[in-house]
């Protein structure tokens, strides 16, 4: 298999650039395993395909401003810093862009690089006055896809209803349509 396999033309029109107010009518696409046909419904409906002894998984992990725009301090280039897991002592494991120009010792106006680990992310120790959440809050993006061309007015319209646990460094989306009644 090759990923080229998965590759199709998605026309930019059709790509939502905003949550659905009423977020459990989105579209539903059902397909029937047994004939191959396909039917457009729309999410608020996907209890009328749900079977008694169904498990749904739900992820109640709240997504974190966990994107940050950092600036090397010897040259002032920009770099993005994703957060992604936090360890002691104010160290958090990092994806970082542009990767090369966050090389240990590397200081960013918001902290520095101390190692580079697994698949290249960057373990970075903030430093900061207050109270860390509060701090990212207030200077961190939501983590949008790239398809997503502008931040949300809203951050928690890119939480599920559910969501508890703050921690993610991106929705699990499939859980955006459902409403607290749903």
């Amino acid at each position: 298999m090759k990923t080229s396999d998965f590759y199709y033309d998605l026309p930019e029109e059709l790509i939502a650039q905003d949550p659905l107010e009423d977020r459990s009518s989105s579209r539903l696409l059902v397909l029937d395993k047994k004939t191959g046909k396909t039917e457009h419904h729309v999410f608020r409906e996907i209890t009328d395909y749900l079977n008694p002894g169904d498990c749904l998984v739900l992820n109640d992990t709240k997504v974190i401003p966990a994107r940050l725009i950092g600036v090397k301090e010897e040259t002032g280039a920009k770099i993005e810093v994703l957060l992604l897991k936090r360890g002691a002592d104010d160290v958090w494991e990092t994806l970082v862009k542009p990767g090369k120009k966050a090389r240990p010792g590397a200081g960013l106006l918001v902290g520095e690089v101390m190692e580079v680990v697994e698949e290249g992310n960057r373990l970075i120790h903030f430093e900061y006055d207050g109270i860390f959440e509060e701090i990212l809050d207030q200077l961190g993006q939501m983590p949008l896809p790239p398809y997503i061309t502008h931040q949300l007015q809203d951050k928690d319209r890119y939480n599920t209803v559910y969501a508890a646990h703050s921690g993610s460094a991106a929705a699990p989306t499939a859980g955006l349509h459902f409403t607290p009644e749903l």
